[in-house]
């Protein structure tokens, strides 16, 4: 048990440097976590069901949780070389659109819950 402890202490810390790092030189990290940070309040305060807060919280979690997969494929292509490649762009380029895909859908889950509210 202690061992197991220990090492989830291991992994949470190696977690946290990683978001630490991430906070640090993302810009979109950030204003997605301020963006979601807006949306979870806004979902706690408006009479939502339980499911529509969660849809909203899972929704923009996954959101941040994309940005920081696109921010390792960056960081693995830049590391693997600095030289321009067209299939390095296109990497970092799809990793983006992922993270826009997931905003969009937050934002269209958003729409839906909205209508539904004030219909």
């Amino acid at each position: 048990m202690r061992a197991t402890l220990k090492e989830l202490r291991q992994k949470s810390a190696w977690s946290w440097a990683g978001w630490r790092v991430a906070w640090k030189s993302e810009t979109a990290l950030r204003a997605w976590a301020l963006m979601h940070g807006i949306s979870v309040l806004a979902a706690l305060i408006l009479p939502l069901s339980a499911v529509e807060v969660a849809i909203i919280v899972m929704g923009g979690t996954f959101v941040l949780v994309i940005e920081l997969l696109n921010t390792a494929i960056e960081r693995v292509v830049d590391y693997i070389s600095l030289e321009r490649h067209p299939l390095a762009g296109e990497a970092k380029d799809i990793g983006s659109c992922a993270a826009s895909l997931a905003g969009i859908a937050v934002g269209l889950a958003w729409v839906v819950i909205l209508v539904g509210l004030f219909a």
